[in-house]
């Protein structure tokens, strides 16, 4: 499959993952007063698990396998801590400049989510799934 196929696939899987987890996110947030850490937590979760199972099966088209399920969950722990922490310094940032809530968890959500996306993809194409990319 090519880059391309793959990158398509990834980026539709990763907007049903998104739906989710922002989804969650946002509960979370705004309507159950969490922190962005809580918050943001529960969302990544539910979005990871929802896109590892899209991803394996559908963009990379890879057969279960243990090993890659460790490699996917260390990568997914590091994301985590990327993902989490740059939207609750973001979160925290634009509540400082004075942002409503809804704005703030949306635009810091998009701007950590990219950061992990990117970060996963390559990983996981060059690194876990390297045998079904070829």
């Amino acid at each position: 499959m090519t880059l391309k196929t793959q990158a398509i696939r990834f980026l539709v899987s990763g907007g049903i993952s998104a739906v989710i987890d922002l989804g969650l996110t946002w509960i979370m947030q705004i309507f159950f007063g969490a922190g962005p850490i809580l918050g943001r937590s529960v969302g990544f979760i539910f979005g990871t698990i929802t896109a590892y199972l899209i991803n394996r099966r559908w963009t990379f088209q890879a057969a279960p396998s243990y090993r890659r399920f460790f490699m996917v969950a260390g990568l997914y722990t590091m994301t985590y801590f990327i993902n989490v922490g740059l939207h609750a310094f973001c979160y925290d940032l634009f509540i400082g400049w004075g942002w409503g809530s809804s704005v703030a968890v949306l635009v810091a959500y998009l701007i950590a989510q990219t950061v992990g996306t990117v970060i996963n993809f390559v990983v996981q194409r060059v690194f876990i799934f390297k045998k079904s990319a070829e």
